[in-house]
């Protein structure tokens, strides 16, 4: 195993300048894989539901946002902590070759997952040469 195996990664916060709610805002750790009818895009978001949960892609903007409420935590008094609490939010820009209309989402244990399949014009096709 090398060191890059077991190395610990900080949460990225977002930067003052970006967050629009109270509390902090992270950013969530994504996958994105491409296939020739898809792309396929998973974001960590542990903490959050779907009713906290906004999706939209909006002038070749994808926007990922959730939230994750603080109530169990507010009278705690930490020990020691690695898991920060807070909202999430990231943004990408989306070619024109996402169907928009046909996107598909679905949240399971905190892991978003997105797939953005692609118009047909996009898609490889096999030219008939005569």
């Amino acid at each position: 195993m090398t060191d890059q195996e077991l190395s610990v990664r900080e949460k990225q916060e977002v930067g003052t300048h970006e967050s629009t709610r109270v509390g902090r805002t992270y950013v969530p750790d994504v996958d994105i894989y491409e296939t020739t009818d898809s792309m396929y895009l998973w974001a960590d978001m542990p903490g959050v539901d779907e009713k906290s949960l906004n999706v939209q892609l909006a002038d070749g903007v994808l926007t990922i946002e959730g939230q994750v409420g603080v109530k169990e935590y507010e009278h705690l008094a930490p020990v020691y902590t690695e898991y920060k609490v807070g909202n999430y939010a990231r943004r990408f820009s989306v070619s024109r070759d996402v169907d928009a209309e046909k996107i598909a989402a679905r949240l399971t244990n905190g892991v978003l997952a997105l797939e953005l399949p692609k118009v047909e014009r996009a898609k490889p096709r096999k030219i008939e040469v005569r």
